[in-house]
C-alpha cells in the first residue's frame, strides 16, 4: 500500500492485534481498541496489565491491523515500533476518549468527535477508567503493509 492507503486504513480500523514480549522472550498477543495521533497508535491500558508489565521491560511492539476473510480480500498493515509511556493524565484522558469514540463510532471520518464536541457522559466515563490507567503512542521504526485486492487474478470491483 501507498502512504496515504496505510493511512487511510488505520484511520478506518478499530482494531490491532498488540505483540509485547513477555519476561522468558515469548510474545504476548492481544487484541486491543486503538487511536490515532499525528498518524501514529496510540493505546491505553490497566497499569497492572501484562502488556504494560512487558513494556516496561522492553518497549519493542508490533502492532497487526487487518481485514478481509477471503484470500483476494486480505489487507493489512503491521507497524513495528516501540512504545512511549504516556502517563500525564490529562494526556492519558485524551487517548483514552479517542480510542473510546472510535470504539464506539462515535468519531467522524476524519477521527474528530463526531457530535462537534465532548458528550459529557462519555468523558465522565472515560476519566473515571482512566484513573488505573497509562497510554501509549507506537513510535514506529518500520510499516509492512499488503492488498491482496491488488493482485493479479483479483476480481475488479
Amino acid at each position: 500500500m501507498e502512504d496515504e492507503e496505510i493511512a487511510g486504513f488505520l484511520r478506518d480500523a478499530r482494531k490491532l492485534q498488540l505483540a509485547t514480549i513477555n519476561g522468558d522472550g515469548t510474545p504476548h498477543l492481544v487484541t486491543m481498541f486503538y487511536g490515532l495521533s499525528d498518524g501514529k497508535i496510540t493505546f491505553w491500558t490497566y497499569r497492572k496489565a501484562q502488556k504494560a508489565k512487558n513494556i516496561d521491560r522492553d518497549s519493542r511492539v508490533t502492532c497487526l491491523v487487518e481485514s478481509g476473510d477471503d484470500y483476494f480480500d486480505l489487507r493489512g498493515v503491521m507497524v513495528y515500533g516501540t512504545a512511549r509511556l504516556i502517563d500525564d493524565p490529562e494526556a492519558v484522558l485524551d487517548v483514552g476518549m479517542d480510542v473510546t469514540r472510535r470504539m464506539t463510532g462515535m468519531a467522524a471520518p476524519d477521527g474528530t468527535a463526531s457530535n462537534g464536541g465532548e458528550d459529557g457522559s462519555l468523558r465522565e466515563y472515560v476519566a473515571h477508567t482512566a484513573r488505573k490507567r497509562i497510554a501509549y503512542v507506537v513510535e514506529p521504526s518500520r510499516v509492512v503493509s499488503w492488498d491482496h485486492r491488488k493482485l493479479p487474478g483479483a476480481s475488479v470491483g
